[in-house]
């Protein structure tokens, strides 16, 4: 099982759908976390999600993780199917609880209430393809399967093992 959570192949249409939705989600995480790019911070995006949107606190903290963490993640390629796992679970609820009510189109006029939820599809569809199909080329992932996978090819007994020599 551990092998299978890094087991990706050397496609460079995963790195490309990695790298889009890390880079996209970053900005998000980062508003929330550290209060970048016009966010609130983690004290206040926290109170607004657990007062206003009632969600548990621990949950809040999950989606902070999922794309702050998640998105930094998938730029290196290292649990690429869990952090995309995190950022899609994270957008369906947004989808859902948040943007909704606004109908499908994002609010590019200024006319709607708030933004719809075309945004989260795109994201939810990536995050999909990377949590099936793993992180792709030059990833973490990729490196860490491959060792997984000399380690256990090698034959496992103290003649084989470094810095014993055969008699």
């Amino acid at each position: 099982m551990l092998k299978k959570t890094f087991e990706t192949t050397n496609d460079w249409t995963l790195l490309l759908a990695r790298l889009t939705l890390g880079a996209v989600m970053f900005p998000h995480g980062a508003q929330k976390v550290l209060g970048w790019f016009g966010g609130y911070g983690l004290a206040g995006t926290a109170g607004f999600m657990t007062q206003k949107l009632g969600i548990p606190a621990p949950l809040a903290y999950l989606n902070f993780a999922a794309e702050f963490l998640g998105a930094i993640l998938l730029g290196f390629g290292l649990l690429g199917r869990l952090s995309a796992l995190g950022i899609g679970v994270s957008m369906a609820v947004a989808a859902v609880l948040v943007h909704g009510s606004n109908g499908f189109f994002m609010n590019w006029t200024g006319t709607q209430t708030g933004e719809g939820y075309e945004f989260h599809l795109l994201a939810i569809a990536l995050s999909a393809l990377i949590a099936i199909k793993g992180s792709g080329a030059l990833s973490v992932d990729r490196w860490i399967a491959g060792r997984l996978s000399v380690n256990r090819t090698q034959p496992h007994s103290a003649h084989s093992a470094p810095g014993l020599q055969q008699a």
